[in-house]
């Protein structure tokens, strides 16, 4: 028999005498291959036996194990017949106690957290009396029931819209993205809740799905993350604007009594009022502040520029030819006045000119001198 005979052989022989099983061990050598498989070998006291888990079967394993971890893994033993190596083809793994699904978790909100995400100052502030609300959640499960019965008790006015999702089991991550974004290309939602009804760690885990989470952070509108009951937290929970404890919790957070509501605009409505009066009043006593101070500005130019006035009035005045006139002198000036006499060689004998004094002008005639 040829050796690739005897492999396939193996291999045949192998999977038909055993069936897919679980297997407990403790992990060593775990190994990422740039290919995107894992390989590990599990062990016990006397024996070990290598295992792969293909990156196509990774969905269904929380996270990855580390060394040394305790885990029970449920997989086929084979023969690889190129080497004649004998393994396990794993498919799910769990470890002892949480220990798969808490690594998963602690992993998914480091990521988040490094990128601001689960920070509390981008929380958004829920819309104060919302006209439309979208649900994202199954359109046949008990959370949709309680938020409807929820609403129509509180604010029967108010409208809600359904996004149909799968909240659980596989291509649940996938389809709960897809319907936050279908509000979102919708545009007419003032506030989104996002959740289901109770269950098991697994029935919830869609909501601690890194990919539904990062689609609750980029929603343009407050999300309201409602999973499960109030011991329930999930990733969504952290990432969401509001956390509600139950879907019924979310409805009675998103949409406020009657009574509640005109209680709040009644004090919203007094407050403002106080406002207005305090601004008002404020804004008269800046107001007198800024006339006291405009008066005192322009006391102050008034007399700054008076002052300049009659300083330049004094010069104007030392500089007139009435006063020089009004301290005896006179001017003499020809009687057309078009030019005044300032040398004897302008006096002519027998003509007469006009000689202005301080209070007037008198007409003389010049004589041949002596």
């Amino acid at each position: 028999m040829a050796v690739a005979a005897l492999t396939e052989t193996a291999k045949a022989v192998i999977e038909g005498a055993l069936a897919p099983m679980w297997i407990r061990g403790d992990v060593s050598d775990f190994k990422r291959h740039r290919n995107g498989h894992w390989y590990f070998t599990l062990r016990d006291a006397t024996a070990q036996v290598r295992c792969v888990v293909w990156s196509r079967d990774q969905r269904g394993i929380p996270a990855a194990p580390d060394d040394g971890m305790e885990v029970v893994a449920y997989g086929q033993l084979t023969v690889y017949p190129a080497r004649g190596d004998m393994h396990v083809t794993v498919t799910r793994m769990e470890a002892k106690g949480d220990g798969l699904w808490r690594k998963a978790l602690e992993e998914t909100r480091a990521r988040l957290d490094r990128d601001g995400l689960l920070a509390a100052a981008r929380k958004r502030q829920l819309p104060f009396a919302p006209r439309r609300i979208a649900v994202v959640t199954s359109p046949d499960g008990a959370a949709i029931r309680d938020i409807i019965a929820v609403v129509a008790r509180r604010a029967p006015q108010v409208q809600l819209f359904v996004s149909p999702t799968k909240v659980q089991g596989d291509g649940a991550p996938e389809e709960i993205c897809s319907a936050i974004e279908r509000v979102t290309r919708w545009g007419q939602a003032d506030v989104m809740i996002v959740g289901r009804g109770g269950g098991g760690r697994e029935d919830l885990w869609a909501f601690n799905d890194e990919r539904v989470a990062r689609a609750i952070a980029a929603s343009p509108i407050p999300v309201i993350s409602a999973v499960g009951h109030e011991i329930d937290v999930t990733i969504a929970d952290l990432v969401a604007d509001y956390r509600a404890p139950t879907p019924s919790a979310a409805g009675e957070a998103v949409v406020p009594l009657r009574d509640d509501l005109m209680t709040m605009l009644s004090d919203r409505a007094a407050a403002m009022a106080v406002a207005v009066q305090q601004r008002v009043a404020r804004a008269r006593i800046t107001l007198r502040s800024y006339a006291g101070d405009m008066a005192t500005e322009t006391t102050r130019h008034v007399t700054r520029h008076t002052a300049a006035v009659q300083s330049l009035a004094a010069q104007l005045n030392a500089l007139s030819p009435l006063s020089t006139l009004a301290r005896g002198y006179a001017v003499a000036r020809a009687v057309d006045r078009e030019r005044t006499l300032t040398s004897v060689a302008d006096f002519v004998p027998g003509t007469p000119f006009q000689l202005i004094v301080r209070d007037g002008s008198i007409v003389a005639v010049p004589v041949e001198p002596r």
